[in-house]
């Protein structure tokens, strides 16, 4: 169904959360959004959208340190296969009179902006077909314009009880840096992505087999510290890594001196904001 998220690309499957309030992260991401629950103990709980796979694991730290302006997380974002089902999202959230903080159309994509209870950024949303793509000398690039919220509205389908649609998977992360050169030297040269657009020197995105982004990078948030251990955020990320595509990203590794971490049948690096990556090999 995704053309950028296959056994051929690199790209992210799943994230883990620290959070501060179980029950009010559930009011969110079960009750409003409609995530399927996994699998729950007294402080984790593991959220599936096609009740196969997990997508968001949430694990609670009732004295966990709010978030503040840090590097690390800028927001995981949520993708839908078709306009319809954005549509779905946006009357479920206004329904339920959960407040959104942006709407925006980027040429490639119609995306809606939200935090999560805890202050998590995310993004949901839809992506353009690809012959849509907006180019400049050539090469794409993105924009950001208003949402035309009436239109997407239009295909809101009739008589059908709100759900989370079970196609659902996370499109892409986007993390706050303090250097894109070096940014981009891990998670390029390092990690395998490849540069796609850098926007008036203060983002970049980059991704595997020309798709938007499967990642972005900012330093809107400049020197701030990074996000800690026992603070509100992103904790790990499950990156796939195509089976054909691994040996050569071992040797990256080795290249650029950064350890492959084993516990048991678990494979993972740091990446250069402390935040755990653990491997899946396709």
């Amino acid at each position: 169904m995704y053309k950028f998220h296959n056994k051929n690309t690199i790209h992210f499957k799943s994230l883990t959360l620290l959070i501060q309030d179980m029950r009010r992260s559930m009011a969110f991401y079960v009750d409003i959004l409609g995530f399927q629950i996994m699998t729950q103990d007294a402080h984790q709980l593991v959220l599936t959208a096609d009740g196969k796979n997990p997508l968001l694991i949430l694990n609670e730290d009732r004295n966990a340190l709010p978030i503040e302006i840090t590097q690390g997380l800028y927001h995981f974002a949520l993708l839908l296969p078709n306009r319809s089902s954005l549509a779905m999202v946006i009357k479920q959230l206004a329904d339920k009179h959960y407040p959104i903080s942006g709407a925006s159309n980027h040429g490639v994509s119609e995306a809606i902006y939200l935090d999560d209870p805890d202050g998590n950024g995310i993004e949901i949303y839809r992506d353009l077909d690809e012959s849509l793509w907006p180019k400049e000398n050539g090469k794409m690039t993105m924009f950001t314009k208003s949402l035309d919220i009436p239109a997407i509205m239009k295909e809101l389908p009739l008589n059908q009880t709100y759900q989370i649609d079970s196609n659902m998977i996370l499109g892409h992360l986007h993390f706050h840096v303090s250097n894109l050169k070096d940014a981009e030297n891990f998670f390029c040269k390092a990690i395998g992505f490849n540069p796609v657009l850098n926007y008036m020197k203060s983002a970049l995105f980059i991704s595997s087999k020309g798709y938007h982004h499967h990642l972005g990078l900012n330093i809107w948030n400049g020197n701030a510290p990074l996000n800690q251990i026992k603070q509100v955020g992103l904790k790990s990320y499950v990156l796939f890594i195509p089976k054909d595509e691994y040996p050569q990203f071992l040797r990256r590794l080795t290249e650029h001196r950064i350890p492959l971490i084993t516990e048991g049948e678990t494979k993972y690096i740091h990446d250069l904001l402390n935040q755990k990556m653990i491997l899946e090999v396709g």
